[in-house]
């Protein structure tokens, strides 16, 4: 049995009220690990608001008591210190249990390199945040103790034209071959309720990183429901 991630990244969107008004839409409509019959626990739901809606949405998220965990969209190179506008992973660990890293959007608009979200990655397991590490291609470097991968190749992301299922699953594969076989590989760009059962069925792929498409509580819900269905 496979884990499956599904991953909500809401990038820049959500003030404090309309974040927990998704919690509150998307948290009662989960499933429960602890109803689901032996054998079907493998379902990994997250939510990667923005920085300053972590906390309430962590608070929110506590309240219901919610099967869902919070991740950021992103995290410092460096340690605690004098380092003006960062976020800190040894700070952020109260909060996350994952965090994006190496986004597509953050390579190209902050100019983000290789070396610095290898830096990144080794802060985020130094606190035991999962490093979830965006790739674009079968050809970008993983940092070496990475072993949560997501594969969007840039055309897909936010066009609505996804890459086709049996190509994620090629490059998945390649970078199986090439790192091993105990990465998770997971998909995203275009990724819908219409679309995700055939990613799902490919052998190598282990979920989503969902952009637009998470944004909507509804929509997000019966991707998790696909799902479900197929652990």
């Amino acid at each position: 049995m496979k884990n499956i991630w599904i991953i909500a990244n809401w990038k820049s969107n959500k003030n404090i009220a309309e974040a927990l008004e998704w919690i509150s839409l998307v948290g009662p409509k989960l499933p429960r690990k602890d109803n689901l019959p032996a054998g079907r626990q493998g379902l990994k739901v997250v939510v990667c608001p923005t920085f300053s809606v972590i906390e309430e949405v962590k608070k929110a998220i506590q309240v219901g008591n919610f099967p869902l965990m919070v991740g950021s969209q992103d995290l410092s190179p460096f340690d605690e210190g004098a380092y003006t506008g960062e976020e800190a992973a040894a700070i952020l660990n109260d909060l996350v249990e994952l965090s994006i890293l190496g986004h597509s959007e953050r390579r190209q608009n902050f100019g983000e390199s290789d070396e610095m979200v290898e830096r990144k990655t080794a802060q985020a397991i130094a606190a035991n945040i999962i490093p979830l590490v965006c790739v674009q291609g079968q050809d970008i470097p993983i940092p070496s103790e990475c072993n949560l991968v997501a594969y969007e190749p840039i055309f897909a992301i936010g066009t609505g034209n996804p890459d086709t299922p049996e190509n994620a699953e090629s490059v998945a594969k390649k970078i199986k071959e090439k790192v091993g076989q105990e990465i998770e590989i997971l998909y995203g760009g275009s990724v819908n309720s219409e679309n995700c059962k055939k990613f799902l069925e490919q052998e190598d792929i282990s979920g989503f990183l969902i952009g637009k498409a998470s944004l909507d509580g509804e929509e997000f819900v019966k991707i998790i429901d696909c799902a479900n269905s197929l652990i």
